[in-house]
């Protein structure tokens, strides 16, 4: 397939992109602190059943990917491409820093290995290449693949490049890539299937997927991770259980294995909401069983941010208070605790429980820094998970 939007480059042209590349690098978001979002929705409705941080920009990293696939698949479509077209692997493609399959320059892959490649083992040799396939160059790609999120709703969506590596201007929100997530599913059913697959191989080598949740959550058959060090640790997660599917998305994790836990307690949250006959039935998970011979029934540590009134600010604050200090309070469960009174007035304290003792108290020195009233404290009582409603 002929490249659009090619062009000559002259020395001055070369001199140019060098120093826009050395001023990139320099000023590149690597350091930056990540940012937590999280969203749950009704991938059938729409219905949002859990937000935090949800229209907060930060940056995709591998996420990007479920863009560049989209506009593979679009190609697909539209018989711009067929699954055995060779795409060719350019200098610059090959130099990408890893994750990558490492095809050398001048070498080529069929258009159905690189979309494995991207969707499976995030190759960012393969992203750059297919940009420069399908766009001329990958600056070009980037900004159909903008252009392409703005008419699917991602407003708050902008892309410079096709891989996800650090970009200060390559930015996104939970909310959009729930879009996006949604938008992959009902446009390419029939494409889809990439996502859920956990391996593929390439070159006598077996590359696994690095999204654990497709062996260990049931019902999740989709659909990327994404790291560099400014965004923390992503996830965009499908699932399906019976006739209905959940799509959630978190931002700036501390590690993929908190990452993975809180996913599954969102997840869980969003089921008990959709169809509580099913999530009492299943929300059982490896993470739960963990924790449950950890604590072995013993003492369970958490913070309380304030006491109301009412029940729903009491909840809010909770919600805030993890969305304020993620890496203290992701891990934890919402409860709401009523105290009666002498009076027999009702206060109901806003608590994040199922935490350690260590961040339970880190987290209030954090919060309180905030101006946000905390108290660690210590429970040997059953927690009871705060509703959704």
């Amino acid at each position: 397939m002929p490249a659009m939007g090619g062009y000559r480059k002259t020395p001055f042209a070369l001199t140019l992109a060098a120093v826009a590349l050395l001023i990139a690098t320099l000023f590149a978001p690597t350091m930056a602190q990540a940012k937590y979002a999280s969203l749950v929705i009704d991938a059938r409705t729409g219905e949002v059943l859990h937000e935090i941080n949800a229209d907060t920009r930060n940056y995709p990293a591998s996420l990007t990917k479920m863009m560049t696939l989209y506009m593979l698949f679009e190609a697909l479509e539209e018989g711009r491409l067929r699954k055995d077209d060779r795409i060719m692997m350019s200098r610059r493609a090959a130099n990408q820093p890893p994750s990558k399959l490492g095809i050398k320059p001048g070498r080529t892959l069929s258009v159905e290995d690189a979309i494995r490649a991207l969707a499976i083992k995030s190759a960012n040799d393969v992203a750059a290449a297919v940009s420069e396939h399908l766009g001329g160059t990958e600056r070009q790609f980037a900004l159909l693949m903008t252009a392409k999120a703005r008419s699917l709703g991602m407003s708050n969506t902008t892309f410079r490049n096709a891989s996800g590596l650090p970009h200060r201007g390559q930015l996104s929100t939970a909310r959009d890539m729930s879009k996006l997530a949604r938008a992959l599913l009902v446009h390419f059913p029939h494409r889809y299937h990439y996502f859920s697959e956990s391996k593929f191989k390439y070159a006598d080598k077996t590359y696994k997927s690095h999204n654990k949740l497709l062996t260990n959550y049931e019902g999740t058959d989709g659909i990327k991770t994404g790291y560099i060090r400014a965004s923390g640790f992503n996830l965009v997660a499908s699932v399906k259980r019976g006739d209905k599917r959940l799509i959630g998305v978190v931002f700036g994790a501390k590690n993929s294995k908190t990452r993975n836990r809180h996913m599954v307690k969102l997840l869980d949250k969003g089921w008990a909401k959709v169809d509580p006959q099913m999530a009492v039935a299943k929300a059982e998970t490896k993470t739960q069983k963990a924790r449950s011979s950890k604590t072995g029934g013993k003492s369970i540590w958490g913070v309380q941010i304030g006491a109301y009134k009412t029940y729903d600010p009491a909840y809010a604050i909770a919600v805030k208070a993890i969305g304020l200090a993620p890496s203290y309070l992701g891990e934890g469960d919402i409860t709401v605790a009523p105290l009666k009174k002498k009076s027999g007035r009702v206060l109901y304290r806003g608590r994040v429980m199922g935490i350690s003792k260590t961040q339970a108290y880190r987290a209030c020195k954090f919060l309180k820094k905030k101006k946000y009233g905390c108290m660690p404290l210590r429970t040997s009582q059953r927690v009871e998970v705060a509703s959704l409603n």
